[in-house]
């Protein structure tokens, strides 16, 4: 949807459980839930702690000029939230600036 608009996406997946742990693993629950971008892995939690998160998933917006603009902390729809509604919204703000 927001690839040929410029997008990139990255996951960095950070395992909770020993389950969650190597790259098959992940492989596998991408797989299962279509999901088609690089996910890089964070076994030993330091992405986790050099950006201060809390919860799981976090998700982060940046600009085009290397800025967090935005930041959704847990599951985006969870408990009637419409955060996969805001982000979206956010996203297409961020591409309707201008260079």
């Amino acid at each position: 949807m927001y690839a040929k608009k410029g997008v990139t996406i990255i996951g960095v997946h950070t395992p909770e459980t020993a389950g969650e742990r190597g790259i098959e693993a992940v492989r596998e629950k991408a797989k299962q839930n279509n999901l088609l971008f690089p996910i890089a892995l964070d076994e030993d939690g330091k992405n986790w702690q050099a950006w201060s998160n809390r919860y799981w998933p976090c998700v982060y917006l940046i600009d085009r000029q290397g800025y967090v603009r935005y930041r959704w902390e847990g599951e985006l729809n969870y408990r009637g939230a419409r955060g996969e509604a805001i982000m979206r919204q956010k996203i297409n703000e961020l591409l309707a600036e201008k260079e």
